[in-house]
């Protein structure tokens, strides 16, 4: 016996599959987005603290015999323009170290007291190649001209504890403009001097991603300012990007052994002694901000322990 169906009850279960089908997915879903705000908690990234350092022009352009070579524009505009990217990121907090003496006159000046904070890397940088070029075409009834900036930056990643360069990196940039003119009429160009600016600022970008990458990758630490009866205060808050629920960990520094080989200080593996919990932060910027936190497991005596250091790995 043949059985057969008509065209509207094969469209029936057509349409009962697909909604048998699509009533099992809001299950799965809902389990996915549970799991997304748990994977996104952890992913926490605690700022450290950064200075850029003397950036300076390598090569002969833009240097007179008038002009200090430490004061001269196309260094400072470098290390200006790196440190805006880093402090775009919002990843890092950046201390001031060109201009530190006109800070320290400011401190006189307004009778405050000078508190110049360490950071934990110095960013060193040079322009190791800058040039410009103009080339032109002419024919019967045309013009062009074209102008081209290069620049080369190199920076290196000082580890200030050691003085230890720990790593290095190079980008390179071109800008161009163009003009031209037919009969008479166009585009005409005189000296562009932003192709500077936009020459330095795509070479900075070239290796700005490293540099980031790098950095991001250093150990995140601070210091304990006082233990009191099981309530452990340290160094930073919210602006390090610590907050309430934050588990951290107290290690004790190990034993510095100069090595014969090498003639460096060698810091032996510190110990763990201790894991504490935040539950509140104070302060209002990043020069007063710490946290208070309480031992979840391990003991600190009472007072400021000297050679412990809070880490969150």
């Amino acid at each position: 016996m043949v059985i057969k169906y008509s065209s509207n009850c094969l469209y029936s279960v057509l349409i009962s599959s697909i909604l048998l089908v699509f009533l099992t997915l809001p299950q799965a879903s809902a389990q996915e987005v549970e799991k997304k705000p748990s994977l996104i908690s952890q992913e926490k990234k605690l700022k450290t603290k950064l200075a850029v350092g003397r950036f300076s022009n390598e090569t002969n352009y833009g240097i007179s015999l008038l002009r200090d070579g430490d004061l001269d524009p196309l260094g400072k505009q470098a290390a200006d323009i790196l440190t805006a990217y880093l402090t775009k990121t919002n990843n890092f907090l950046i201390f001031e170290r060109p201009d530190l003496s006109k800070i320290k006159r400011e401190q006189n000046q307004s009778g405050q007291s000078q508190n110049i904070v360490g950071v934990d890397t110095l960013i060193l940088g040079s322009i190791v190649e800058f040039g410009r070029t103009t080339d032109g075409q002419r024919g019967l009834f045309n013009k062009k001209k074209v102008q081209v900036a290069h620049a080369k930056v190199a920076i290196r990643l000082v580890d200030v504890r050691t003085g230890l360069v720990f790593h290095s990196a190079t980008g390179e940039g071109e800008a161009t403009t163009e003009s031209s003119t037919v009969l008479g009429m166009g585009s005409t160009s005189k000296y562009d001097a932003t192709l500077n600016d936009k020459a330095i600022s795509i070479a900075i970008e070239d290796m700005i991603e490293e540099l980031i990458t790098t950095l991001s990758g250093r150990r995140w630490k601070t210091d304990i300012l006082q233990v009191e009866n099981g309530a452990v205060y340290i160094s930073g808050g919210q602006h390090q990007g610590l907050q309430q629920g934050d588990h951290l960990i107290v290690m004790k520094e190990g034993k510095t052994i100069r090595s014969n080989q090498s003639g460096f200080d060698i810091t032996l593996p510190a110990e763990k002694v201790a894991e504490i919990l935040i539950e509140t932060t104070f302060g209002d910027s990043e020069t007063n901000e710490g946290s208070v936190a309480r031992i979840v497991s391990g003991t600190l005596e009472n007072g400021r322990p000297a050679g412990f250091f809070v880490t969150d790995q």
